[in-house]
């Protein structure tokens, strides 16, 4: 649950079947009730209609926790931490990093540390075609230790620098959904500059 689009599905779901709950926070909700069997089943079946998952195993329910603190930080936090992340996520969820590393890489394939750049690429390219910050700007409010940092990196997961996508008329970015479930390798964009 990793838009506002996902909250109001959420919320919806939950007053139709008559349930209080605390506000809907990104990827979790705490539901005042206890739920029957009935009220499980019903709330499961409608958030599938949405697209969306209820989940009742805590590995899974672990790995979520992780995917939207990083979607938070890098996407909905006006200016980023300055700690580095495996301290943020442990301190924010209160496991050992190490645990939370080996966790997100057997279950995902892939590396807490390639979700996150999968996320600030995106986030770059947002803040790219806002056209407010410029790219020193842009690599200042990420934390990238320099201009080239950002730009080498950006270049591995795209295939563009950072100015030759600023250039394109047709510019793309993935859903918030979408970001970090392919393999980080591989390129968002084919050779022409689209996605």
């Amino acid at each position: 649950m990793v838009s506002n689009r996902c909250k109001l599905a959420v919320k919806e779901e939950l007053k139709k079947l008559g349930l209080h709950f605390t506000p809907v926070e990104l990827g979790e909700v705490e539901i005042m009730e206890v739920l029957t069997i009935d009220q499980r089943a019903q709330l499961k079946l409608g958030l599938a209609n949405s697209g969306l998952e209820l989940m009742d195993d805590k590995r899974a329910m672990l790995i979520e926790k992780i995917k939207n603190a990083i979607v938070e930080m890098v996407h909905y936090k006006e200016d980023m931490i300055k700690v580095n992340f495996s301290t943020f996520l442990s301190e924010k969820l209160n496991y050992d990093y190490t645990y939370l590393a080996n966790l997100f890489s057997e279950v995902q394939g892939t590396t807490i540390e390639q979700f996150i750049i999968a996320h600030k690429i995106e986030r770059i390219k947002e803040l790219i075609i806002y056209d407010e910050l410029n790219i020193t700007e842009i690599a200042w409010k990420l934390h990238y230790s320099s201009v080239a940092h950002l730009s080498n990196q950006f270049k591995k997961m795209t295939g563009l620098s950072p100015s030759h996508f600023k250039q394109l008329k047709n510019k793309r970015r993935s859903p918030i959904e979408e970001i970090g479930d392919e393999n980080p390798s591989k390129s968002n964009m084919n050779e022409n500059g689209t996605s």
